[in-house]
């Protein structure tokens, strides 16, 4: 099976981040022409609307897009003219994932899981979608244990998804722990690792507090002597992150999904050390 590489945006705020989003997107095209860009979907549906203003401008653009839809903040009918508007774009691929409560606590609550989410996009699209979900191998932040979160995530394939993208993690035993029990479950849908370039000790830190990923120590010591050295901390980062990517292929993982918080450097710099090209 030959290895699906992708990568993440978020949509941008402003006219001055859509033409950088597109410049970033022209650069990691050049570079790894990934399968495909996923685009997020932010707490509740925040960003429901520049969501889908991203997504039509890349696929104006020929470019192949894979949108984030999440079933906490929309209802089954806001969820269905999403879906058919995706159809009319020509989309044929999507993140379904249950989506980040809001802050306010406020959500519509027709569907509250993603294996539900997942039942009804197969309920009213049939097989038009290619539905990728989330995996978890250091375990999500709200699970309450390790086998309830592996139950999830079973209950999210047998629902009908087609595969999976990890959260970040930089502990590869994490997820080969993950991938040797999803073998012992019969699970053999493709789970591709969700790789996340290290660039700034402050925003890493900050995402992997909220999201559950786990920095470890001797990878979090060594960022925070080069708190002052921007320069060593990239070059650091690269190498920890180059030899994880590495590894994990080495190891079979069927791809490489790249959390480029809509930048394009670091992550072609893994790419560039991989060798792929």
């Amino acid at each position: 099976m030959n290895a699906t590489f992708s990568c993440e945006f978020f949509p941008p705020r402003t006219e001055a981040g859509v033409e950088k989003l597109l410049l970033t997107q022209q650069a990691l095209d050049t570079v790894i022409q990934p399968a495909y860009y996923s685009v997020t979907f932010g707490a509740g549906g925040a960003t429901r609307d520049r969501t889908l203003d991203t997504v039509r401008l890349l696929t104006e653009k020929n470019i192949t897009v894979a949108p984030h839809i999440s079933c906490i903040g929309s209802s089954k009918q806001q969820i269905r003219d999403l879906l058919d508007e995706y159809k009319t774009l020509g989309v044929r691929h999507l993140v379904a994932l249950r989506g980040d409560i809001p802050e306010s606590g406020a959500a519509t609550r027709e569907l509250t899981h993603a294996n539900e989410l997942v039942a009804f996009i197969r309920e009213t699209s049939g097989d038009h979608f290619t539905i990728e979900v989330a995996a978890y191998p250091e375990y999500h932040p709200e699970a309450a244990s390790p086998q309830a979160d592996f139950e999830h995530f079973k209950n999210k394939i047998a629902a009908g998804a087609n595969g999976a993208i990890t959260q970040y993690f930089y502990n590869i035993d994490a997820y080969l722990c993950f991938m040797d029990r999803c073998h012992s479950e019969n699970i053999t849908v493709p789970v591709i690792p969700g790789i996340m370039p290290i660039t700034n000790f402050t925003s890493l830190t900050r995402f992997s507090d909220i999201c559950g990923a786990e920095i470890p120590r001797w990878i979090r010591k060594q960022l925070e002597a080069y708190a002052d050295d921007k320069e060593s901390l990239q070059a650091f980062g690269l190498d920890v992150v180059s030899k994880l990517c590495h590894r994990l292929l080495e190891q079979g993982a069927p791809g490489l999904h790249f959390y480029t918080l809509n930048q394009a450097e670091a992550t072609n710099a893994v790419w560039n050390n991989l060798g792929l090209s």
